[in-house]
């Protein structure tokens, strides 16, 4: 009975740990879960499109590039940010990435104060 209650007791607590946000634990499909430091490079991949992403801290700007490495168009492809201070920036407007190509992505975190980010690229409609 004892070891029930412990268990019970360790799921709530995780419950409760990605219902605030907190961990590494992700909770949006394409989510890595990793934190990043302000001065880290995000390096994030999924379904052949890879993503590097920085702060730019002077002036509060993360800036990057989206890469397709397949051999064919990737459609409704846009990236999302998540602060450590609650604040989702984002999405990107969505695009279509054609085979090879690379494209520019931008996001403003003017006026915001976080010490850590998440960050994750979203493809198709229904992301």
């Amino acid at each position: 009975m004892k070891l029930r209650g412990t268990l019970t007791t360790a799921i709530v607590m995780a419950a409760a740990v990605v219902a605030a946000g907190c961990g590494n634990s992700p909770t949006e499909p394409g989510e890595s879960g990793t934190q990043y430091q302000l001065t880290d490079t995000a390096r994030e991949s999924r379904s052949g499109v890879d993503l590097i992403l920085r702060y730019d801290q002077p002036n509060e700007m993360f800036t990057g590039t989206l890469a397709n490495t397949t051999g064919a168009p990737v459609a409704d492809v846009r990236v999302e940010i998540h602060l450590s201070n609650g604040t989702e920036l984002g999405p990107t407007p969505r695009i279509v990435i054609g085979p090879g190509e690379t494209n520019p992505v931008e996001l403003d975190a003017r006026g915001q104060s976080f010490t850590s980010f998440s960050v994750h690229i979203e493809i198709g409609p229904g992301s």
